[in-house]
């Protein structure tokens, strides 16, 4: 599944709603937390391309294995990609006190079990990807996630 991005700021919550509409037609409903990541990670990532390549971009959605695996939970990843001209690689920066921008591949970062780029054409593709996992597995990763975080932030790197 893929949708065409033109270099214009109201696209991003196009490739949002877009986004939605097929997670949902697989069967990822709106208001589970793992909608609700890959969404996040679509407009970080269609921001980006959006606002610092200035030309039109791809959103790719790949889904593989979304059928329960043999304990009846969800099995599998789910891929997107946003692939532009522009060849510069992406640069992460770190966003200090009050910037308005550069935390984008932060939070990919630690949204995404895995992120990357690749070259593609005369451009790039962007890509990350989130595992499918047992709810309880899910809830467990996210907690333990959360909990190394809030330790980071009240006492430093523990």
């Amino acid at each position: 599944m893929q949708l065409e991005i033109r270099p214009d700021p109201a696209e991003v919550g196009r490739a949002r709603r877009w986004a939605r509409s097929r997670l949902a037609g697989s069967g990822i409903g709106a208001d589970e937390p793992l909608a609700e990541t890959l969404v996040l990670l679509v407009s970080e990532l269609v921001t980006n391309a959006v606002v610092h390549t200035g030309c039109p971009a791809v959103l790719r959605l790949l889904l593989t294995g979304v059928r329960d695996d043999a304990s009846g939970a969800p099995a599998g990843m789910v891929r997107l990609e946003v692939a532009d001209a522009s060849a510069r690689p992406p640069a992460p920066r770190h966003a200090t006190g009050d910037e308005t921008g550069g935390r984008g591949l932060e939070l990919v970062d630690g949204l995404a079990d895995r992120w990357g780029w690749d070259p593609e054409g005369v451009g790039k593709r962007i890509w990350c990807e989130v595992d499918r996992c047992a709810a309880g597995a899910a809830a467990v990763a996210a907690v333990c996630r959360v909990d190394a975080t809030a330790a980071e932030f009240a006492y430093g790197t523990v």
